[in-house]
């Protein structure tokens, strides 16, 4: 059983880079089309999920969101804060 536990691994790995990159926005995913990432994720097994994780997945959004995107809560809009 141990000596199948990185063909689990891989697998695992492979089914949640396929189910990420299909979630993700076309316009935030970097470096490649979503196609291609697809692509790879598919073709190269093990290197192909790390290098989507690396270098194709968006950066995580730290705190103030997008500029576009209107605040999700009211103590994370600084109008709201400025007139308590």
């Amino acid at each position: 059983m141990v000596r199948y536990l990185p063909v689990f691994i891989a697998l695992a790995l492979m089914v949640y880079c396929i189910v990420d990159v299909a979630q993700t926005p076309g316009d935030e995913v970097r470096r490649a089309p979503r196609w291609l990432w697809l692509t790879a994720i598919v073709i190269v097994p093990v290197v192909g999920p790390i290098c989507w994780l690396v270098l194709g997945r968006p950066s995580a959004r730290g705190g103030g969101g997008s500029p576009n995107r209107p605040p999700r809560y009211p103590d994370d809009d600084p109008d709201f804060l400025r007139r308590l």
